[in-house]
């Protein structure tokens, strides 16, 4: 008999490539006073790497997910996307708890810096035990921590979603569009802070639509469109007209450009989503898709294929882009922001992330599995053990003995503890006067009273 269960499809790597591209612009446009700013592909578009981000994890929630529904079923499959929920808003807390650690390291760093208050997060050690309430129950979302809430609750409805497609599959879509557009119209928000009128800057009800736009694609709700050289050549056009639009150095200097900016910025609104965001985006992921084919193979070498691993843990390595983006930031504010030291930063941040992306691979592919015991201790020169161990791993010993101590040195040993009391100690006060009951006791009383105290 046939089995219904779809065979696993092998990854995606331009996908991958591409949400590794836009978590290193992520890394580069965080870095608070960062000079290469300027210089990444979003300040030469309508979009940038938000809506790469938010259409490829569409996309790819698509193919995860939408598998499991139909396997599972609406319901199994719903679990799946809720637990994958759940890990998101677990990693968006510990986010906030590492960013304000930091900031509290750089203030001692560099005490002449206030990164509590330049990152908007005073409120949270103001009042510490509403703030932590108001964290837990996504009403307090500061600026720079709204991309995984986003995310959430995006992700939250695709069971949704995906219940509307069953009755229809351009129901869905429609049901999208229709979000989006009462978003617009009667101004839905979601709250960014308990007291005051700051929403969300990434609104929901609008950025459904770019994340669903990809997920539509790939569940199949919307064709997908083919190679056409018209299509091309519109898509094309588009993304270099919006060039001397979207460059502020360079519109800002042409009276003519700067008035049309300004007549097209509703259409740009980036916490809304703007329509002109959304349509720049789907010309680059159509011209995207259509890449000549001497291009696309070289996505199989070395540098296209480390910034692919980054794709492939999107979650892991926006966290840590955005504590080595904050401490980017902090080095440039302690070395200056001249060009030598601006390269030195980000460069060691994007070394930093291709690393953390390699070392998270390898430990997906569990070497430790790889050969038996008697495997592990043979060295393959053929050279004796000591001590019963290889000589990798003996050479590797002494960084081990050295990780395990490092606890040790963060406890104060009883000695210590007790040192700095004896050197300052101060002679005992004379015991205070009994009360005038005790003068009362007899010999006997105290007698009794003393082996009570004994036996206690």
């Amino acid at each position: 008999m046939k089995s219904t269960l779809a065979f696993a499809q092998p990854r995606n790597r331009q996908l991958d490539f591409f949400r590794g591209v836009a978590l290193l612009i992520i890394f580069v446009n965080h870095m608070p006073g960062n000079p290469w700013f300027w210089y990444t592909p979003s300040r030469f578009g309508f979009s940038d790497s938000a809506e790469i981000f938010v259409f490829l994890s569409g996309y790819v929630s698509a193919v995860a997910y939408g598998r499991g529904f139909r396997q599972a079923g609406l319901a199994l499959g719903s679990v799946r996307v809720f637990l994958r929920c759940a890990q998101i808003y677990a990693a968006h807390l510990a986010s906030f708890l590492a960013m304000a650690a930091i900031c509290v390291f750089g203030n001692r760093w560099l005490p002449g810096t206030d990164y509590i208050q330049q990152l908007n997060i005073a409120y949270f050690f103001n009042d510490t035990q509403q703030a932590v309430f108001d964290l837990f129950a996504l009403s307090y979302v500061p600026n720079y921590f709204d991309i995984l809430p986003l995310y959430l609750v995006l992700l939250s409805w695709v069971p949704l979603a995906w219940s509307l497609s069953l009755l229809g599959k351009y129901l869905a879509v429609a049901a999208s569009l229709l979000v989006y557009l009462a978003a617009w119209h009667y101004g839905l928000e979601l709250s960014g802070e308990p007291n005051g009128d700051r929403p969300w800057f990434f609104n929901p009800f609008c950025w459904q639509l770019m994340f669903f736009t990809g997920f539509a694609f790939a569940a199949g709700w919307l064709p997908q469109p083919g190679y056409r050289p018209g299509l091309v050549l519109a898509c094309a056009l588009m993304a270099a007209l919006a060039v001397p639009l979207a460059y502020e150095p360079f519109y800002t200097r042409h009276a003519l450009l700067q008035e049309l900016r300004a007549h097209l910025e509703p259409l740009l609104d980036k916490s809304h989503l703007g329509p002109l965001r959304w349509l720049h985006l789907l010309a680059l992921a159509y011209l995207a898709a259509h890449l000549p084919a001497r291009i696309a193979a070289g996505l199989e070498r070395a540098p296209a294929r480390w910034l692919a691993e980054m794709g492939r843990q999107s979650l892991p390595l926006f966290l840590c882009g955005m504590v080595l983006s904050y401490l980017g930031g902090m080095a440039l504010d302690w070395a200056g922001r001249e060009p030598l030291g601006t390269a030195a930063v980000n460069l060691a941040g994007i070394a930093g992330l291709l690393s953390i992306a390699r070392l998270l691979a390898w430990l997906e592919a569990k070497p430790w599995q790889a050969g038996s015991k008697a495997d592990a201790c043979r060295e393959p020169n053929g050279l004796p053990p000591l001590f019963g161990l290889g000589l990798k791993q003996a050479a590797a010993l002494p960084v081990l003995v050295c990780a395990a101590l490092i606890p040790l040195s963060l406890v104060r040993s009883q000695d210590n503890a007790n040192t700095p009391a004896i050197a300052t100690a101060q002679p005992a006060p004379e015991p205070a006067p009994a009360p005038s009951g005790e003068l009362l006791k007899t010999g006997a009383d105290a007698d009794t009273e003393a082996v009570a105290q004994r036996q206690l």
